[in-house]
Parts: structure tokens; sequence; C-alpha cells
């Protein structure tokens, strides 16, 4: 190898070709194949010409080109197997497991997802297994005389390879992903008395092809048809079969990096790739440690210990104050805000929900998510404070529909029958009302949509429009993308059939299923996932952050179908779920180009993901709320179970589909929530004026639908997080990313898959062992670390 100093020039080119921003203009094919080939040796070694600047000293971070040629391997081997046993045995069985942890995840206090870390992980440690001890060419079996056949081959080929474990990671974790569809089942059962017949639920489950039918039984009597695979899986499809049309700029550009895949990404290269460096080992040796040492850690913040989940000085100083509360506390659901609390549970503190990890997700998004997070907080107080909205009436924070005397509003005595607005009971009822907080964050969210619209026109237009250009012209390039034409790709008949099939299953559920949602509803609600997909798709994969469009399709249903809360579910599960679904195959299709999985491979393993998880999501959620019932339909529940998602989508459909015409009209109480969709428009554009007149302002750097969105961040869940949060962003993506560059490109994103991965082994075993998911609780008994009412001692005020 040249030394530093015959690198120096090289270096200097690299840095100065590769000196690209998301909103630049991108690198011709020449120079893009030139920066490829200067990165010599794996992306762990201590010395490469490409990480070095003009003084031969490691440079950050920066750039799309950055991350695809030094942080991600371009190494890749054509002759791996990905369809092995070890494949197929661990795909299904971690699917399995994927969709019970995600289901238990749903009923959580703070929206937790499955991790792709942790299934990533429990799938390296059973491959590995497997190696050992199935018989095959690679393990030559001392009692059983082998023969390297094409039958061994498939059991056990050899060492437990990428491939085969990107394959089984895409396979669960699509599997693990709590569909909308259990949201309407969850809704159901609380709140309507709705409940599937177990028996008609199994028979409807294994029959969730798009070629078959099914049945289930309502609870009062006559039949109802119902299947929790039937519509995930109908939904799930029709998204992957959308994403799959549009991967042509939506997946192959390197400026579409996902920050959230480079910590599985970067793990799959230190487990499998350049074994033979020493480095390597203090790498993986460097995983083990940490991910061991969460486990033990999170039993004390999740059960020995709650009051570590929110140390709150100000709380503990004044515990009779419910102003203190509101503002300094946060340790429990919908207790407070947070401010300057110390959370030292990694379930809340690192992963940020699953998708705004404080490790990964670029600082300009943690930046204006803090930024937005502030307003929040000034304005939740302010607005109680004032009683707008009479605010004072109800808890400070909580997703449910109140009257207007405090009381929690009942929701089927102003519905038929039939579950249709029925003037007459409502009269008699009254309008119902939410929380100022939750008004707030359904303004913010508006706002967000309608930022988002505008944010990627006036930043990310003008090279989404050049991309598209460039692959028709066939000029599309990427190190990896190149790197994966030697596989077959997915022709694009096979997500036209996908979505035609899935199409077609969905027009009979809609009418079989007596939602109340016409032919043409189910197409407008399609339509608007197929248009926003681009804009959600860009801000996500660059900022990591993801829009959610959820509060505007359940708006456009109220408009088209009002008065009907069945029907409003059903169009934002083909609305809203099909997008999420197709947001989730990208990224996806993205890893698989990242790590070179043949593409047909990933189609497969997220086809069958879908349909294999439907079934365990179904029976997990009937088994937690059969034994959390009075639990879920609490305001604030507990530490370890809360309703607040399933209350949420209830309340929406309710304020949205039975009285969207009233409620939020033009002159009704929450007229400004639609309105706020128009003013989001308006947003992005003081940035994008004042980028054009001062650049160095660096107004490019905010995310205005993040800014807008966590406007009404803290509206639920355990919000003692945030200050946590927020000061290791600033450490990891400011600090180190800028002066420890190569410690960042070597151990950052590794950490934060350690940490995630060890936190979800312990929540799933502590969910089984003491935590109720196997019908039993095991209460920690009580003491200063576990007290009664709120863990960090605030006033209790629900």
């Amino acid at each position: 190898m040249a030394s530093v100093e015959e690198q120096k020039p090289s270096a200097v080119e690299a840095r100065q070709d590769s000196k690209v921003s998301y909103s630049d203009e991108k690198l011709d094919e020449k120079k893009e194949v030139e920066i490829a080939e200067s990165v010599r040796g794996g992306v762990y070694e201590d010395v490469r010409e490409i990480d070095l600047d003009e003084t031969g000293k490691e440079r950050p971070i920066e750039t799309d080109i950055d991350v695809a040629t030094r942080l991600i391997s371009l190494e890749d081997d054509p002759t791996l197997p990905a369809f092995t046993f070890r494949m197929w045995f661990l795909g299904i069985g971690l699917s399995c497991f994927g969709a019970v942890l995600g289901q238990i995840f749903y009923f959580r206090p703070q929206t937790v997802f499955v991790s792709q870390l942790f299934i990533q992980i429990i799938a390296y440690i059973l491959g590995r297994i497997l190696e050992e001890i199935l018989p095959g060419p690679g393990n030559e079996h001392p009692n059983l005389k082998m023969t390297d056949n094409k039958f061994w081959r498939f059991i056990n080929p050899g060492p437990f390879n990428i491939k085969e474990h990107v394959a089984i990671t895409i396979f669960a974790s699509t599997a693990a992903d709590s569909a909308l569809a259990i949201n309407i089942f969850a809704a159901d059962d609380l709140f309507y008395g709705i409940q599937v017949h177990i028996i008609h639920s199994l028979f409807a489950i294994y029959h969730s092809h798009p070629m078959t039918s099914h049945l289930a039984k309502r609870s009062c009597g006559h039949l109802h048809p119902y299947s929790s695979a039937y519509r995930k899986s109908g939904s799930q499809l029709m998204g992957y079969g959308i994403g799959g049309l549009m991967r042509s700029f939506l997946v192959y550009p390197t400026y579409i990096v996902f920050p959230n895949l480079l910590p599985t990404v970067q793990l799959f290269d230190a487990l499998h790739r350049g074994k033979k460096i020493f480095l390597q080992k203090k790498r993986v040796k460097f995983f083990w440690s940490v991910f061991v040492a969460i486990f033990v850690w999170e039993w004390f913040p999740e059960y020995i210990a709650p009051t570590l989940t929110g140390i709150s000085i100000f709380c503990l100083a004044n515990r009779d104050s419910a102003w203190f509360t509101r503002i300094f506390g946060g340790a429990a659901g919908n207790e407070g805000l947070g401010a300057f609390a110390l959370c030292l549970d990694w379930n809340y503190v690192g992963s940020g929900g699953g998708s705004l990890g404080a490790l990964f997700t670029p600082l300009s998004t943690q930046l204006s998510l803090y930024c937005g997070t502030a307003l929040c907080m000034i304005t939740f107080c302010a607005c109680f404070a004032m009683n707008v909205w009479n605010g004072q009436n109800f808890p400070f924070l909580s997703q449910q529909l109140f009257y207007e005397n405090g009381t929690r509003y009942n929701q089927l005595l102003i519905l038929d029958e039939n579950f249709r607005l029925d003037r007459a009971r409502l009269d008699e009822q009254g309008l119902p009302w939410f929380a100022s907080s939750q008004v707030v964050a359904k303004i913010g969210h508006s706002l967000a949509i309608g930022s988002t619209i505008t944010h990627v026109f006036v930043w990310y237009g003008k090279e989404i429009v050049e991309v598209i250009k460039k692959y028709r012209r066939g000029e599309t390039y990427d190190p990896h993308l190149e790197k994966m034409k030697v596989y077959h790709e997915v022709p694009f008949w096979w997500y036209i059939a996908m979505f035609l099939g899935s199409f077609t299953m969905a027009m009979a559920t809609i009418y079989s299923a007596k939602s109340g949602l016409p032919w043409w509803g189910l197409i407008v609600a399609i339509i608007i996932s197929t248009v926003f997909l681009p804009f959600v798709i860009t801000v996500y994969a660059i900022t990591g952050f993801s829009p959610n469009i959820q509060p505007l399709v359940q708006m456009l249903g109220a408009c088209m179908i009002p008065g009907n809360p069945q029907a409003n579910m059903y169009f934002t599960l083909y609305g809203f779920n099909t997008l999420d679904q197709a947001r989730g195959l990208i990224r996806d299709l993205k890893m698989g180009q990242y790590t070179k999985l043949p593409p047909r491979v990933t189609f497969t393993v997220q086809s069958l993901g879908a349909v294999v998880g439907g079934l365990l999501n179904y029976v997990i959620m009937k088994v937690i709320i059969t034994s959390q019932r009075e639990i879920l339909l609490q305001v604030q529940g507990t530490h370890i179970w809360s309703g607040q998602q399933v209350q949420s989508f209830n309340s929406n459909a309710i304020s949205w589909g039975a009285l969207g015409n009233i409620l939020y009209a033009p002159g009704g109480r929450y007229a400004i929530i639609p309105f706020a969709i128009l003013i989001g428009l308006a947003v992005p554009i003081p940035f994008w004026l004042i980028h054009k007149k001062w650049p160095k302002a660096k107004a490019d750097k905010v995310v205005t639908p993040i800014l807008c969105w966590t406007i009404g961040y803290l509206s639920v869940g355990i919000n003692s997080s945030v200050f946590t949060t927020f000061m290791l962003a600033v450490f990891s993506q400011y600090y180190l990313r800028r002066f420890r560059p190569r410690w960042f490109r070597k151990y950052n994103f590794l950490l934060s898959a350690a940490l995630d991965g060890g936190t979800q082994v312990m929540v799933f075993v502590f969910t089984f062992a003491v935590g109720g998911g196997s019908g039993k609780v095991v209460d920690m008994p009580r003491w200063a670390l576990n007290p009664v009412g709120n863990p960090d001692y605030c006033k209790r005020l629900t």
C-alpha cells in the first residue's frame, strides 16, 4: 500500500470530487467510478486514501458519496447462496418471533418498533449454530458419510453467509411490523364491542391469499368478514407493488441514503467481511461487550428501578405542584413534557421510537426536531394555561375523546346499530372534545403534511427530475448499484401482478366486510398513497424522518364518506398503510443494494414476510387485550402497558369519520386543523429564500416537515428521554463525527446496533418473564426507585 504522503494528492482529489451535498449537482459517472476505485481495503481499515484530507488526517463523513464509499463495503461474492435451508428455517421462525414482539411493542406506553438490528443479531447467533450442527459440505458429520451434492449444499453449504443473513433479516422484519389493520381490530374490540371469533379468524388467515376468500364471525351473532392477515397482506402487498414500480428513482440513486439503515448495514459488514483483519475482531468483541452490558442494565430502568426512566431534579424538589409535573415530569405515560429530565433507559433514549435514533440520524434532522420540541413545550403549556379549547377540563396529555365536563366520551351513544352517525343521538350527547395538547399535535401534523410537499419541491425537485431522466437514458450510476448488475432484476410485471392481485383482494374485502367504503373510495385512497410516496420517501431517505400523512388521509375520507367511522378506518388502511408498507419495501430494497442481496431474493422474502406476520399479529393482539383491557382503556396506563396508539386511532376515526364535517368544517370547533395543511405549504419558503440570499446562514439545513411535526411531539407517552437524547445526538453527530471521525466511522453505528439489539432482547425476555406477555404479571416490590405513583416522584395528575 502506498504511504500516507503518496496518497495525499489522490485524497485531495477524492475529497473535492465527493464534496456534494444532497442538493448540489451530482457527480458524473466517470468521477464516481474514480471515487469508488480509490477505496483501498475494507471500510474499517485505519488508513485509506479516500478517508484522508489534504493534511493526511481523516475527514468527517459529510456527503452521500461519503456514506456510499466510506461507511459501506463494496465487497461482494455473487457465488454465495441465499435460498438455503438455514434461510428458510430461520426466516419463517424469526418472522413468527418478530410478529409477536412487534405486537407487544404496539401496546407499549411509548411508540417502539422491533429493530432490524435486534432481528439481525438473533439471526446471526442462530445461523452460526446451524452452521455448526447441520450436516453438509461445510460440516462433515462424524456419523454420516457426506457427499457434496445439491441437497446437502442446500442444507449446509458452508459458513453462514451475508446473503442468507440479510434475507432472514428482511423476512423477519417485514413480519414484525404491526400493520394498521391491527388498529382496526383493536379499536373494534375495545371501543365497539366487535370481536372476531378465533376459529373463523384462523380459517380466514390461512386463506388470505389474493385468490381466496374468508369469513369471520362477529360477536353479535351474525357473520362479519374480518381477517387481520387478509387485510394486512392486502394493504402491505399493494404497497410493495407501488414501491417496486418506483424503485428507479426511490432506491437506486446515491443520495437515497436512509440513515437508519447504516447501523444495520455496518453490522452485516462487521460480522461477515474482512475477518482476517485484526481490527475486525476488535469490532466484533466491542459489539458483543456492549450488547451484554445493555441487556443487563435494562433490567433496572424497565423493571427493578423505574425511576431511572426519568430522573427529574425539579420534581424531587417539589412533589406537590401540578405544573412541575406537566413541565418536568415524563417518566410515566401521558404525565408531562420531560423538560431537563435525565433518562437512563435506552429503550426510549436511543431508538427514538425506532426511526430517529440519536446515534445515526443526521444532526440537521435532530436539531430541527428539538427546535420543534421546544416550541411544543411552550405551546402546550400556553394553551393549557389560557384554557384554549377548554383544555383545563381535560387531562394535560391524552388521546381520548371527552365530554365537556372531562369524563370519557361514550362514542357508541352517538352511533346507530350499523356504527354510523345518528344525528338525534348526537344532539343528546353533544360534540366530543380533545385535550388541548392533542389539538396542537394535530395542527402540527397538518402543518408537516403541507410543508413536506413544498420542502421536497424546492430542495430536491430538480435532483429527482434529473435522476429520472438519467435512468431513462441508462446513465444512472451508484457504486453499489453497479455491483448489483450481476444479478437478475425483478421484472416490472412481478410488481404489477402483485399490485393487481392485492387490489382485487382489497376490493373484495371492503364489500364483504360491509365497511361502507365504496369502490371509488378504495381507488382514491390508493391514488393518495401513490402520489405522496415520492415526497415521503425523499424526506425519509435523506433526513431519517418519515412524514406521516395519516391525518390527511383521514381528513379526505371524512370529506368523501361523512358520518361513517368504519369506512374511515378502511379508507385510512388503504390510503396510509399502503404508503407506509411501500416505504418499508423501498428501505429494504436499499438495504439489499447496500449488502448485494439479489433483488429476486429480496422480493420473495418481503412478500412472504408480509403474509406470515398476519396470523401472529392477530393472536398476540387478542391475548394482550384480554389480559390488559382495563389498563388499555386508561388515559395514563402503566410504564409497561398502554392503549395510547389504539386510543388515538379510534378517536381519529370517530372525530373524522363520524364528525369530520361538523368538528373540522369551516366555523367548526377544530377548523384550524385542516386549514393548517395550507399554512404548511408556505412554511419552507422563508427558509428557501434566506438560503438564496444568505447561503452561509445554513437555512437549507432546517428540515421544515420535522419542525412542524414536532410541535406535537410530546403529546403522548413517556417524554423523559427528550433532553438526554438531544445531548447524546449532539455528542455523536457533532463531536464524534467532526472531531473523532475515525472512531465515528468504525464504531458509532456499531454501538447503536449493540445498544438497540441488547435492549430489545431484554424487552422480549422481560415481557414474557414478568411483564404479562404470558398472561401473568410479576410486580417488582416497592422501594425508593420503584415508588407508588409516578416513577419520577412528580405529583400524580390522572
